[in-house]
């Protein structure tokens, strides 16, 4: 692999810092409706400070150093200031459990942490070891602000370090541990050189420019993010924004005007959900459909919803279920689908922008080789992005490439003439029925996921006559079920709509019943992940043992009541 040094991390922070000291880089709210803009300058100045503050620590080159906080301007800036000290950042999702959070500061090694904006410190932070030398955010909560030194008093007190430290390409940027959906969370090695590939080939599919605008909401501590947003703000020199909070998402949206976007499948459900919940879908579907009238109702949803400014769309880290995509390129805003993982810094397929591909997660990236085994269907790929290995696991590192020195990605996929990749499933997903049919449950969850009031939902069912659909209902109809009338509607509905779902499957895929669960599936009850994916084995330790008994209920829809 050759990068040109150019493309470094470091070295766009210097390029930037040189040529464009004025502009905008990162928009950062501060509550109340205030916000504070930093410049290419400024941000270089505070990283600077920071990195001579890490510096002077004495510890060993290429220590490592976490970063526990919700995204913000101060997340990026401690990146750039770790890295400028010569020493390795450790990434931790802001919502996870204290001891998921002992276990990644302990396994990495972390000599320090910076303790940011954060909804549950709290909870948190019996994880952090005691001693462990920690910094807080001028927007961290009170609590560690107390506790801690803080970034401004850091920054005052520190004269910036001096000339243009750079790091080779070989070099050990961060550990990325992932959001577990396998087991416990492993820290994913990438270097340098590994970003800047990502992003030399990523920018020949993606069109990005100094003149876009991004809203950073996401977790950075997931793979996309980081290397859409944060290595795509280095790369392009494009202006960053952030979001407050749940709450104020629609104005941080506004104040945005995103013109590049990139959401999960369950957030794109969502808004789609909001958009039925003021206009029901026939009669979207109906405007839409008149000429002149279809584009002003258009304008006005996509105005509505801050993407009215968006030239480019994507989706990924779980499936985006077809119906969904369809829509949305109806309304105007047709949705790019990407493929990629944490091991290969989410660099691996993406539909072409301007054809519609969907159904498929397009053709391989530049550079990126993509082939299916011959025995299990598992797709597996190459490029010179593929992660260094996972951090003191060797073992595990050997078990996740094949010997000829290909990734194994764990999905199921075929490959059409065209080059274009479909996933159809994991590998280890597939259960059989109590008829010895095999179930790809991916694909159907695809369908059961499109009704308005179902916010996830699994297919699970091994050694049952036939699957069944477990899902979760969104907060607005959750609310509505104090209703006797409204909950008979949804029941009546999600009958429909399992019907619907079944006339267009293979007798042994056709599911038995739809189960509504009460339990709300989230990070803290652990059946999510941080990046809305729904762990199947804690779904299976929660709900196996109930399975017969609901399949035997001859309900269409069957009411979880314990």
């Amino acid at each position: 692999m050759t990068v040109a040094p150019e493309m470094l991390a470091l070295q766009r922070l210097y390029h930037w810092e040189r040529t464009a000291p004025d502009r905008i880089a990162l928009t950062q709210p501060m509550g109340g409706g205030v916000v504070k803009d930093y410049t290419w300058a400024e941000v270089a100045d505070q990283v600077r400070r920071m990195a001579a503050h890490l510096k002077a620590q004495g510890w060993e080159p290429g220590s490592k150093v976490a970063i526990l906080s919700k995204n913000c301007a101060w997340w990026l800036l401690s990146d750039l200031a770790i890295w400028m000290a010569g020493h390795v950042s450790v990434p931790l999702y802001p919502t996870l459990a204290p001891d998921t959070v002992r276990q990644i500061l302990t396994h990495s090694d972390a000599k320090a942490c910076f303790v940011g904006k954060l909804d549950g410190w709290e909870g948190m932070k019996p994880g952090v070891p005691a001693g462990l030398p920690c910094i807080s955010y001028p927007l961290s909560p009170p609590e560690a602000i107390k506790s801690y030194e803080g970034w401004d008093a850091i920054c005052a007190r520190t004269p910036p370090l001096q000339g243009g430290p750079v790091r080779p390409a070989e070099d050990l940027a961060t550990l990325i541990y992932t959001s577990g959906t396998t087991g416990k969370p492993k820290g994913v090695m990438h270097d340098f050189g590994n970003f800047a590939w990502a992003l030399e080939s990523g920018l020949k599919r993606i069109p990005m420019s100094a003149e876009d605008r991004m809203l950073s909401y996401l977790p950075l501590a997931h793979v996309v993010e980081r290397v859409l947003v944060e290595h795509g703000w280095l790369s392009t020199g494009m202006r960053v924004y952030f979001a407050e909070s749940l709450e104020t998402f629609t104005a941080d949206l506004q104040r945005a005007r995103p013109t590049i976007f990139f959401s999960v499948p369950r957030l794109w459900v969502k808004f789609q959900h909001g958009v039925h919940h003021k206009m029901p879908a026939a009669k979207l579907d109906r405007l839409l459909s008149i000429p002149i009238i279809g584009g002003l109702v258009r304008r006005k949803i996509l105005k509505a919803l801050g993407l009215d400014q968006c030239h480019f769309a994507a989706g990924g880290a779980a499936p985006m279920p077809v119906a969904l995509l369809a829509w949305y390129r109806k309304l105007g805003l047709p949705v790019n689908e990407g493929y990629g993982m944490t091991e290969n810094l989410a660099l691996s397929h993406l539909t072409l922008p301007g054809r519609n591909q969907e159904g498929t997660v397009g053709p391989p990236y530049d550079g990126v080789e993509a082939r299916i085994d011959a025995q299990s269907g598992e797709i597996q790929m190459r490029s010179s992005a593929l992660m260094l290995g996972y951090y003191k696991e060797p073992e595990l590192t050997r078990e996740a490439f094949t010997a000829d020195g290909w990734l194994r990605t764990g999905d199921k996929g075929v490959i059409d003439a065209d080059g274009k990749l479909k996933i159809t499933g994991r590998v280890k997903d597939l259960f059989k029925t109590s008829k010895g049919k095999y179930v790809a449950p991916a694909p159907i969850e695809d369908k059961l996921v499109m009704h308005d009031v179902v916010e996830a939902c699994v297919v699970s069912g091994a050694n049952l006559g036939q699957p069944l659909g477990i899902v979760m209902l969104n907060a607005e109809a959750v609310a509505r079920l104090a209703d006797a009338a409204a909950r008979a509607e949804i029941e009546t509905s999600l009958a429909e709509h399992m019907t619907d779902i079944n006339a267009t499957l293979d007798p042994h895929e056709q599911l038995k019943c739809i189960v509504v669960v009460t339990t709300a599936w989230t990070v803290d009850n652990d059946i999510i992940t941080p990046t809305f994916k729904v762990k199947r084995n804690r779904i299976e330790e929660l709900y196996a043992a109930n399975y017969e008994r609901w399949e035997a209920s001859g309900k269409k829809v069957v009411w979880q009541t314990a």
